[in-house]
């Protein structure tokens, strides 16, 4: 009998880690209020778009020189401050790939965007998560007490996700000016629904990054497109470890399109504003404990009966995600058009009728 060959090794970085599975199937003709996605779909512009892409244009690879300037324009940046990604993910993996070594130490808020660890993990960096604070407020000195000489990168997600807590523009120029060796992402993932940014901060702070997606309020998360900002020395070395084609022609062509559309995203962000404060107020009536949150989402505490809620909503056909795996008892939901609201405010109703406290 031959001798069986030996199986490749992976990288002890990569064999080290979990594996990051979420929920992907199953979510089709249902409200998903589980991934804080835009609920009714992307600006009627963008769609028409993609519909009027030919095969001449899909036969050939993507060209990105008119779309820069134009996305520039849009962000009020010059067009070598900005890079297009896959998604924020992409703008991540960038970041990590281009100013991170094995070893380095990178610092991250506890519970935050798990891609931030993902990558770091890939990379085999040193990773220190530091949890928000009890009230889920930004915890800015055990941050700060974490820098030394080899932090490299600062992940900050801003709203973060899943808590919807913001860190506040002083708290930012303060981690920025302490740490001016590491790389420091501000992921403005939600920043449509807070309208706080760090955009116009690029030429004070070298170290500064800011992530914005065209998945939450725009619409867009089936195509994965984002961009990744930062001065203009910083772009040219992201650019240079970035794959030349890593955004699809249709995704480009769709997010030239939806930020034209600027009554779309000012309707949609006016109507999940509307239908947020509608669910606080609802959520306070019935007696549950909710984070104050900046976000198109809530973080709701259930306490013992998280699971009883979620499973209540499901039975209905409303999917939120269960986040008791890291803030025990919470589950987040995503706010979307006043009308599923209007519905999710039902069931909530029915289902804490149900529930003996």
């Amino acid at each position: 009998m031959a001798k069986r060959e030996k199986l490749l090794k992976p990288r002890q970085a990569i064999a080290k880690m979990d594996p990051y599975r979420p929920p992907s199937s199953g979510r089709g003709g249902k409200m998903r209020l589980d991934f804080n996605e835009n609920t009714e779909g992307c600006s009627p512009r963008a769609l028409q778009r993609l519909k009027g892409l030919g095969g001449d244009t899909l036969a050939v690879y993507p060209e990105y020189e008119e779309a820069l300037p134009q996305l520039a324009r849009h962000f009020r940046v010059a067009p070598n401050q900005l890079t297009l990604t896959n998604g924020t993910d992409e703008a991540i993996q960038l970041v990590v790939n281009t100013f991170v070594n094995p070893g380095d130490r990178v610092l991250i808020p506890r519970p935050t965007y798990a891609m931030y660890r993902f990558y770091a993990q890939v990379m085999g960096a040193e990773i220190v998560e530091v949890d928000y604070r009890k009230d889920l407020s930004f915890p800015l000195k055990e941050l700060m007490s974490q820098i030394n000489s080899r932090a490299r990168a600062v992940f900050i997600a801003n709203p973060n996700n899943p808590t919807g807590s913001s860190a506040s523009p002083a708290q930012l120029r303060f981690l920025l000016r302490a740490a001016p060796r590491a790389a420091v992402l501000v992921d403005e993932a939600y920043f449509e629904f807070s309208g706080q940014t760090a955009l116009p901060w690029m030429d004070t702070y070298p170290n500064l990054f800011v992530s914005r997606t065209f998945s939450k309020a725009y619409g867009l998360a089936g195509l994965r497109v984002g961009c990744l900002f930062s001065n203009e020395t910083n772009i040219a070395a992201i650019r240079k470890g970035q794959s030349p084609y890593s955004v699809n022609v249709a995704a480009v062509a769709a997010a030239l399109e939806a930020v034209k559309d600027r009554a779309f995203i000012r309707r949609y962000v006016g109507e999940v504003r509307r239908a947020r404060a509608m669910l606080c107020t609802e959520l306070t009536r019935l007696g549950w404990k909710y984070f104050p949150s900046d976000a198109n989402f809530i973080l709701v505490d259930f306490g013992p009966h998280a699971r009883r809620m979620r499973d209540a909503l499901g039975e209905r056909e409303i999917l939120v995600r269960d986040r008791s795996y890291e803030l025990p008892g919470c589950v987040r939901i995503t706010v979307g058009a006043e009308a599923q609201t209007r519905k999710l405010v039902s069931v909530l109703r029915s289902a804490t009728k149900g529930v003996a406290r």
